[in-house]
């Protein structure tokens, strides 16, 4: 079993699995998740396992401008047909057309970050390719420069750093206020955003936040949209990516088959989605009593989906702790289910087709001969940088 130095709430990357694939974390206060079933089943029922969780997170002051702002407006935390409505109008940026006109471009992308690493022997694979490429293409989707992408893993880091109160059933003062502090360092970002807002209205592009703006779509709601857009849909992009090349480096004869048949790549990317899934958890609550997995849970529950082990569940997955690309079908929930299935996972398996091949074609073997440095936030489950020695073929 490897664990690649993993978070140790990661359980099921360190080779722990719960006996029962629902039980309470009396030391957290929710239920953990982590059959396969059992989730499938509470996403695909949003009335029962509702999305609005936010009074599960309390964050400092209610009062506090600030924290009222980020509190309201969240499209992940919608239900039903608000929900809905939001998501429709969303969605037109990841139509399978738009996601195929962007083919080019994240080509051109991808050959001109890979094509500075030629020659080079060793280079942290995430800063020089796993997160400019993602970045750099969901800036431009967004309509924000790409060149202020330096201030978008700052702000990303923050905004983590300001979820660590929820990582504590009963955190200190210290605690309380490091992520308070944490949240004002990543407050910029909002009025970053509300200028870029404001500047649409003004001047309308052809971009997403023109999109969103001309749909009638609230300041907050586009606000929260863009911060989405900009954390989750670069970052886990850039974990994908990364951890990929950690799996290829682990298992070199996959490596070799790979190279070999390309077609094998989709596979390949799935695999790595389910074996290191980039979000490990994500969260529901009761809206009703409700049963599962044998349990009775009181409505008003705070259910954590624990999507890493959800895909290993070998009621599931045969042979779940062993790297097969060619897994079919690969039903992995890694980018969840039903209502709030991620909306960008086409661009993001693009995105990894197109960066695998372009890998294979002008680099040799990545090999990583120091142990990766992984997300130091339970929230995110991938390498956050990942030094590699570039082997030529036939060096080896």
């Amino acid at each position: 079993m490897t664990d690649w130095n993993a978070h140790p709430a990661h359980f099921w990357m360190h080779g722990h699995r719960p006996a029962k694939s629902v039980e309470f974390a009396e030391e957290m206060g929710f239920w953990t998740v982590s059959g396969y079933s059992e989730t499938q089943r509470i996403l695909a029922d949003p009335v029962t396992y509702a999305s609005d969780i936010g009074r599960f997170f309390p964050q400092g002051d209610s009062n506090d401008p600030l924290v009222k702002q980020l509190s309201e407006g969240n499209i992940l935390q919608m239900d039903g047909a608000v929900h809905r409505d939001r998501r429709k109008v969303v969605s037109r940026a990841f139509t399978p057309k738009m996601v195929a006109d962007m083919e080019p471009r994240i080509a051109r992308l991808a050959g001109e970050l890979v094509d500075g690493l030629v020659g080079r022997d060793e280079f942290d694979f995430v800063t020089e390719v796993a997160y400019p490429l993602p970045i750099s293409v969901i800036a431009e989707l967004l309509g924000v420069p790409a060149s202020d992408r330096d201030l978008f893993v700052y702000w990303a880091d923050k905004l983590l750093e300001s979820k660590n109160v929820y990582h504590e059933a009963d955190p200190s003062e210290d605690v309380v206020a490091a992520s308070m502090a944490a949240l004002r360092e990543f407050a910029p970002m909002v009025d970053y955003l509300q200028q870029h807002t404001a500047e649409r209205r003004r001047q309308p592009r052809e971009d997403l936040l023109t999109v969103l703006v001309q749909a009638d779509m609230p300041d907050n709601e586009i606000t929260h949209f863009g911060i989405l857009l900009l954390f989750a849909g670069h970052v886990t992009t850039t974990l994908l990516l990364a951890s990929t090349i950690m799996c290829l480096d682990r298992y070199p004869d996959v490596a070799r088959q790979v190279r070999a048949d390309r077609s094998l790549i989709p596979g390949l990317i799935e695999e790595s989605l389910r074996f290191v899934s980039p979000v490990p958890a994500i969260f529901r609550a009761t809206a009703t009593d409700t049963e599962i997995g044998g349990h009775t849970v009181p409505a008003d529950q705070l259910l954590m989906l624990a999507l890493g082990a959800v895909n290993r569940d070998p009621r599931q997955f045969a042979d779940p702790e062993v790297f097969d690309i060619t897994r079919d079908p690969n039903p992995h929930l890694a980018f969840g289910r039903g209502a709030h299935f991620c909306l960008g996972a086409p661009l993001a398996r693009l995105e990894g087709r197109i960066a695998m091949n372009i890998l294979f074609d002008r680099l040799g073997d990545l090999r990583i001969e120091t142990p990766p440095v992984f997300h130091p936030s339970p929230e995110m489950c991938g390498p956050r940088h990942l030094p590699v020695k570039q082997v030529q073929r036939g060096d080896s």
